[in-house]
């Protein structure tokens, strides 16, 4: 049985009490399902070894903890440490199933792998850092490096754990281990919609997003296309973020997202451009609206083989209509150099840190109330 946390929603960038991330409680059986041969026996041969039944039969290991579920929860600190990453993925784990009938169906069908079990439990994954945040988003300014104006910001979300700020890194590679990055997805984008709409005036707000968290764009965006119909941010100061490491896998898929978006009137931005064939391959296929130079590329200036690579960045991107963003901008030297090679406009710390907007202050007596959030 799961023992979920406070549920929460998003209110003005802030997520008031904590997510509903379903944290898998105390087990006593456990059924492990791989078409791996090698795998199972070994699950088989570790719980007799700690005294549990075991029962097994083709493809499937049926292990029952007469003790409450203290040696299943050992079991899966041993298989964490037994079997590899790859295998944990084969192997799908349904904790105290029902004993037949339409209910056990569902929930072999639906059951996670036990990768996911793992992180879900702490095993693997410093679970609490995602399930016990308060989460809320922080913006980081945009320049032209024309005239140093301020033409967008781009939001990030973070997060305190007992008072300590956790960055979205951490966040989202929590949240992928478990299961989780449709929801945290969801609410990055979320949050950063709510948070920007009392201040952002007519500048962009640039929106990370990852597209495998997106099952089917009319339904999964919903919510999202909601929130910015709310605040009145118009369609066309939304530009949504693609990570190029995030899009390479299935790009069927990253089309018909970012086609949904652009269906919306947002626009699309090509994240952490470097050089390399995938690239210069995603820019001609995507054909960003926006082009972001990669933060390492961009501070190995003023080296002759790095200006090379991103005035060549720079000249296709133009050609194909886009504007270039140069980040990881830190020093004034840098500004020049990007500047000088046709970057439009420029981020980074010259120009302003990720900062956390204050709350109207109609808002400050009214934190901490538990909301149950709509479903995507």
């Amino acid at each position: 049985m799961s023992h979920p946390a406070l549920v929460g929603t998003v209110c003005g960038g802030v997520c008031r009490c904590r997510q509903n991330w379903e944290l898998p409680g105390p087990a006593s059986r456990a059924l492990l399902a791989t078409s791996i041969g090698h795998v199972l026996p070994t699950v088989s041969r570790l719980a007799k070894a700690m005294g549990m039944t075991v029962t097994t039969a083709p493809k499937l290991v049926d292990i029952v903890d007469d003790r409450g579920g203290q040696r299943l929860e050992a079991l899966w600190h041993r298989l964490a440490r037994e079997l590899t990453g790859a295998e944990t993925e084969a192997v799908r784990v349904v904790m105290d199933p029902p004993t037949a009938g339409p209910a056990l169906t569902a929930r072999l069908l639906t059951a996670p792998s036990l990768a996911v079990e793992l992180a879900r439990r702490g095993v693997t994954v410093e679970v609490g850092v995602l399930a016990e945040a308060e989460l809320w988003s922080t913006y980081q300014p945009i320049v032209s490096l024309a005239d140093r104006s301020v033409v967008a910001h781009e939001a990030l979300l973070r997060g305190i754990v007992d008072g300590r700020e956790v960055g979205g890194g951490d966040l989202f590679f929590v949240a992928e281990q478990a299961g989780w990055l449709h929801r945290l997805d969801r609410i990055g984008r979320e949050s950063a919609i709510t948070g920007a709409a009392d201040w952002l005036g007519g500048a962009d707000l640039y929106i990370n997003v990852h597209p495998t968290s997106i099952y089917r764009p009319q339904v999964c965006l919903a919510s999202t296309e909601r929130a910015a119909h709310d605040t009145g941010i118009a369609a066309e100061q939304l530009v949504v973020e693609v990570v190029e490491s995030h899009a390479i896998a299935d790009r069927g898929h990253l089309f018909s997202v970012l086609e949904h978006y652009r269906s919306l009137g947002w626009r699309v931005a090509l994240d952490h451009v470097a050089a390399g064939w995938s690239s210069l391959s995603l820019l001609a296929a995507v054909r960003p609206e926006v082009v972001k130079l990669d933060k390492g590329l961009v501070q190995e200036l003023p080296d002759d083989g790095a200006r090379t690579v991103l005035r060549t960045l720079v000249e296709l991107a133009h050609q194909l209509g886009a504007v270039v963003v140069a980040e990881g901008v830190e020093t004034e030297q840098l500004a020049e150099e990007v500047a000088a090679l046709g970057a439009d406009l420029g981020q980074g710390w010259l120009f302003g840190r990720p900062v956390r907007p204050e709350p109207p202050a109609e808002e400050l007596d009214s934190r901490w109330q538990p909301v149950i959030p709509a479903h995507r």
